[in-house]
């Protein structure tokens, strides 16, 4: 660290320094090098602070979430900071979800623009985040096809799935969403300061090209919000629509079960009656039965009772 400031002192050199889990002291330890802002410090190794992008008087901080769905499918949300000095760059990983082999290749795709300095490598690192989130959001769209070629299965075990598959991609949506949603802002913040500072315009195109990356991830998952609730409430109607189907079906057989137990009670009081003691009577009242009990099968199938 004690280093850091000599390289910082040259002015053709561009220092970057990525520290991966780091504890309390050794962040402290390199902002006492670089003079870097003790809230942005808090910032930096808080898990639970939001996206966002603030100027400090000696740097500018910013952090985001990373995204990623591991081996079986569950959404990875990650953190990452970075602090933008003159010539240097300060990257702070709490998790290696992030691939900074990904966001090293992407400066050495840009190589034309790391005259600009540390701007051009908060621009890759964002590049490389939007573009994860794009992955991601991706492969939940095609989870959410895969609920919907089975949500008019008429399994009763394929609507259980649906249920259960579509309340797990609502919440890695909100997860998703929350992560995703205020990038916008974050970007929106650091093209402002990058117009404002007059230091690198050349840079200000990128920025505005990773702005529409962003609105169109955050409305993508939108899309997907709406979708997944649009599955809700189809399989409830669904739900309803085959227990309606049930119903009807078991009361179509009730009905035809009906039919001998009225005719066998009615024969059966003792009191004579049309075939009363006559081998015919035993007769008429089974054809009875059975054409009645067809009849009623009939009908009750071709209005899709049963």
């Amino acid at each position: 660290f004690a280093q850091v400031s000599d390289y910082l002192a040259e002015p053709d050199c561009l220092v970057w320094a990525d520290l991966l889990r780091p504890d309390h002291d050794t962040v402290c330890q390199l902002a006492e090098e670089l003079s870097l802002d003790a809230h942005a410090v808090e910032d930096a190794l808080g898990r639970l602070e939001r996206p966002k992008a603030t100027r400090y008087t000696t740097h500018l901080f910013m952090t985001a979430h990373t995204l990623g769905l591991d081996q079986q499918g569950e959404l990875e949300v990650g953190r990452v900071s970075a602090f933008t000095i003159k010539h240097g760059f300060v990257t702070v990983r709490l998790d290696d979800r992030l691939d900074i082999d990904a966001v090293v290749e992407r400066w050495d795709e840009n190589a034309d623009l790391i005259k600009f300095g540390p701007r051009t490598l908060m621009h890759g690192l964002l590049d490389e985040i939007l573009d994860r989130y794009f992955d991601t959001v991706e492969a939940l769209d095609s989870r959410i096809e895969t609920i919907e070629d089975v949500l008019f299965d008429e399994n009763g075990k394929s609507a259980r799935e649906v249920s259960k598959g579509a309340f797990q991609l609502r919440h890695q949506l909100v997860d998703a969403r929350r992560a995703i949603l205020p990038m916008r802002e974050v970007i929106n913040t650091l093209m402002r300061r990058a117009t404002a500072d007059d230091q690198a315009p050349e840079l200000v195109p990128y920025y505005e090209d990773l702005y529409d990356h962003a609105v169109r991830a955050a409305e993508w998952t939108e899309s997907l919000r709406d979708m997944i609730t649009s599955i809700f409430e189809t399989n409830m109607s669904l739900s309803d629509y085959r227990m309606n189907a049930v119903m009807k079906q078991l009361t179509a057989w009730a009905a035809i079960i009906a039919v001998p137990t009225a005719i066998t009670g009615y024969f059966g009081q003792n009191v004579p009656y049309p075939g009363y003691e006559q081998h015919w009577g035993v007769w008429f009242s089974t054809a009875s039965i059975v054409l009645i009990g067809l009849a009623l099968y009939v009908t009750f199938k071709r209005k899709d009772w049963l």
